[in-house]
């Protein structure tokens, strides 16, 4: 029989981040500080919205978009929230921010085409843009200057193939921030060189000490900028999968027809309880992001100094829900660190080398789990670095 796989897909590699877990929860007394997952209950008004729409027997499929009264509320929330002026006729309803990051790189990638990636970053974008025929290009971000993409990184990494740079802050697996000044600051090259941006802003509303900046919301820059977000981190909603794309006229057509032949539609009871995030809960859902992101606050305080009291390098993060602390005084590569920490301390962690080549040394610790299972694991791992050191 002949070979029927894709040779793109064949060649994928096993998610760094999920062989991990498929080990954890089948241990006893295991503590994962792997997924990135907010351990906060979606509000219980968000809740109820869904429950109410299927009470009334809303459970049919929405228009390709998704609701219009959705579409229109994201819309407004961007332009409130982020300065961004989104439009609803070009948003579209997606399946998590997943899809939107998967349906985007289809949408512009032609074979041989080059896309930059951060490195380090979300661990979907490399294999998205392969498997779309192109080639990611790593971005190298280093812990000296904040994990952020300097106009200097970028023009290193450029051809004449580039076609778009992924912009991925606040930063998965980092927690690096990029300011309005360091946005500003990577815009020439951009311009100059006539470059798309995917722009992933799925951690938004998680940061500490300021506002999140887009750079959509820059002149010049929305139309040549694809945002892409969603619901999941910020409200608490991992499960509900529900997230959003918002770009230029002639991209969001080819976004749109791409959903329309694979997907169809978001499912209507999320985005129900989207809505109610969005409108009719808003001041109530925007207290319960305020007090999320404090907590939040607080465990990243912890870690942070808890790693340096260990002796380990730690870049302090600035958003999302990660640290990202380097374990190369240990003698041990990122894998290996976790790999022994998961077999005799029970605890899980991340090898940062999921995340690209830059994170060889390092390992990504999520603070979305409670201060009790942290400081116990923060013990395990003390005790793990002591005998490594020893």
């Amino acid at each position: 029989m002949r070979n029927f796989l894709n040779a793109r897909a064949a060649s994928l590699q096993p998610s760094g981040i999920r062989k991990f877990f498929d080990i954890v929860s089948e241990m006893k007394d295991a503590i994962s500080l792997g997924v990135g997952e907010p351990d906060f209950v979606t509000p219980w008004g968000i809740r109820d919205a869904a429950v109410r729409s299927i009470q009334k027997g809303y459970t049919q499929y929405t228009g390709n978009r998704g609701l219009p009264e959705l579409r229109e509320e994201i819309a407004y929330y961007l332009k409130n929230r982020f300065f961004v002026d989104a439009e609803a006729e070009h948003t579209i309803v997606t399946v998590g921010a997943s899809e939107a990051i998967d349906l985007v790189i289809r949408a512009i990638c032609e074979f041989g085409d080059e896309i930059l990636v951060p490195d380090p970053s979300y661990v979907s974008y490399a294999p998205c843009v392969s498997l779309a025929g192109g080639k990611a290009i790593p971005v190298r971000c280093v812990a000296d200057n904040g994990f952020i993409l300097t106009p200097e990184s970028l023009e290193r990494a450029i051809t004449e193939k580039t076609k778009a740079l992924i912009l991925a802050y606040p930063n998965n697996p980092t927690g690096g921030i990029m300011t309005k000044e360091q946005l500003e600051a990577i815009v020439p090259v951009i311009e100059k060189h006539d470059l798309l941006v995917i722009d992933d802003e799925i951690y938004a509303e998680l940061t500490y000490g300021g506002r999140h900046c887009s750079i959509a919301s820059l002149p010049g820059m929305q139309s040549r900028t694809v945002l892409i977000s969603g619901f999941s981190k910020a409200f608490a909603m991992t499960g509900w999968r529900v997230g959003f794309v918002c770009a230029p006229p002639e991209i969001d057509d080819a976004i749109f027809k791409i959903h329309q032949y694979t997907i169809m539609c978001a499912p209507r009871m999320s985005q129900a309880a989207a809505i109610y995030a969005l409108k009719e809960g808003r001041e109530d859902n925007y207290a319960v992001v305020e007090e999320m992101t404090e907590e939040y606050n607080r465990r990243r305080r912890f870690l942070v100094a808890s790693f340096h009291k260990m002796g380990l390098s730690c870049f302090e993060p600035k958003g999302a829900f990660y640290v990202f602390p380097s374990v190369e005084s240990t003698g041990l590569t990122g894998e290996a660190f976790a790999n022994g920490l998961l077999q005799e301390k029970k605890v899980a962690v991340v090898p940062g080398s999921a995340f690209g080549a830059c994170g060889v040394y390092h390992v990504r610790c999520s603070y979305a789990t409670g201060m009790a299972q942290l400081s116990e694991a923060v013990d395990r791992i003390s005790d793990f670095v002591y005998h490594c050191k020893g």
